[in-house]
């Protein structure tokens, strides 16, 4: 055994007995190894070979290599005495100093290739998995009927030629209300409990909008003229029942053209709403009604399977003074408009009681509304 009374004999720290030396410990000549075997010149290729054979550590391989190939290396000072020998002598220790370092390279690379193969090992021993065992409970995710709903009515508009459109959440009082036709007081605004932010100057006040129809007004004032296209988003107003939360999504859709009349519209919304709830010869009714930004007004039912008649949405002509607020011309533009809540589409097709759940984050009622990942959301 080796005496580590005589460890301070080479510089070594009874308590850190790593760094240059750590090697030397465990190669079977050193216990006649005195301070003066430390130099480079009594160091050679067997005896490193042999102390690098008996590593069993990566960071004593790293310390090892330093000692041998470093830029303090036995072997790199030998190299460096070739510039005092003569010719002769240059060519031949040149030749073999040379070999010994491609072969020192060779066995580090070797060493630490087997010392990562084996700590690979011992990681796949300590990390043992028994593929024997039964799998673990896998849930699947499930699509929410909101998002089904949505995506079914958006791929329907999409076929009918209607381009998608989008808007700020954050609204002014203008595109939501003004340009709509419902200027500051008309009691039409007394409809719509509205989310205001916070401000002196009204007219410069902030709200959320209470409808996605700012988004229409925004594209026609920036684009007037001819156009097809449809807006889909959240909207916010101060209610909360069974059929009514402070946020929900709604889908408008808006065409603008100089032919346009109510016959289009008609037939746009049978379109819709057959394909929606997938039934060819669902009836459909317009009621007459009203809403500040188009004339005339309509409401559309649709007749459940008990032979009633169920309100769907809202429609009618665009209003010439909301085509005038967009910089049309009323006498020679004209438009038909539609707006629905998305989720109360979902409530009637699914046979949906109540609007709330759609916001709970129940899995229970998530797992028995829900739809597979796969579920085909095309229109037929």
């Amino acid at each position: 055994m080796f005496d580590e009374n005589l460890l301070p004999l080479f510089g070594i720290n009874r308590k850190n007995k790593t760094k240059r030396f750590v090697y030397l410990v465990i190669c079977s000549d050193i216990v006649a190894m005195t301070p003066s075997h430390t130099t480079p010149s009594h160091m050679t290729l067997s005896r490193t070979l042999n102390v690098l054979a008996a590593l069993k550590d990566k960071s004593a391989v790293d310390t090892l290599y330093q000692e041998s190939l470093g830029k303090n290396g036995w072997l790199t000072k030998k190299i460096q005495t070739l510039k005092t020998l003569d010719p002769l002598q240059q060519k031949k220790t040149g030749q073999d100093l040379h070999q010994e370092k491609k072969q020192l390279i060779l066995a580090f690379q070797e060493k630490k290739r087997v010392l990562e193969k084996n700590t690979w090992e011992k990681r796949l021993e300590k990390e043992y998995l028994d593929l024997t065992l039964p799998s673990l409970s896998l849930h699947e995710g499930r699509l929410h009927p909101l998002s089904v709903a949505m995506e079914q009515l958006r791929n329907i508009l999409k076929k009918m030629g209607f381009q998608e459109e989008d808007g700020p959440d954050i609204e002014d009082d203008f595109h939501n209300f003004t340009a709509l036709n419902m200027p500051p007081h008309h009691p039409a605004r007394a409809m719509q409990d509205t989310f205001y932010f916070c401000g002196k100057d009204k007219a410069a006040q902030k709200l959320l909008r209470t409808h996605t129809s700012p988004v229409q007004i925004r594209a026609l004032t920036k684009k007037p003229g001819a156009t097809r296209l449809m807006s889909v988003g959240r909207v916010y107003r101060c209610d909360y029942d069974q059929t009514h939360t402070p946020m929900f999504h709604q889908i408008e859709g808006l065409v603008v053209d100089k032919t346009i009349h109510m016959g289009h519209l008609k037939g746009c919304l049978e379109k819709i709403c057959r394909d929606f709830f997938e039934n060819p010869s669902l009836a459909i009714r317009l009621r007459p009604s009203y809403f500040p930004f188009t004339e005339p007004s309509a409401e559309v039912d649709i007749q459940n399977h008990d032979q009633q008649w169920v309100e769907v949405l809202g429609c009618g002509m665009v209003h010439p003074h909301v085509l005038a607020n967009c910089g049309m011309d009323p006498s020679v533009y004209q438009g038909i408009a539609f707006g629905m809540g998305v989720e109360r589409m979902a409530m009637l097709k699914y046979a949906m009681a109540d609007l709330r759940p759609f916001f709970e984050n129940d899995q229970r009622w998530l797992s028995h509304y829900g739809f597979s990942a796969t579920h085909e959301t095309d229109a037929p």
